[in-house]
């Protein structure tokens, strides 16, 4: 079985985090998406996963009303 994309149609980099707002990845890992084999494709999502935890990690306290 192959490994799936990560992306969810929110594709929209962001210019300060160099990453794609919608899946997390940065813009050669979606270029090379379809070249890799599946084995690297799942170090790409163990990579999303670590930054979705460091995104959370630093959100969970900022509080309503605190600039970004």
């Amino acid at each position: 079985m192959s490994t799936p994309s990560p992306c969810i149609n929110i594709c929209r980099m962001n210019a300060r985090t160099g990453l794609c707002e919608g899946c997390l990845r940065t813009i050669d890992e979606i270029a090379s998406w379809s070249a890799l084999d599946d084995e690297a494709k799942r170090a790409v999502w163990d990579a999303i996963e670590a930054r979705h935890a460091q995104w959370l990690a630093r959100n969970q306290s900022a509080q309503p009303g605190d600039l970004p």
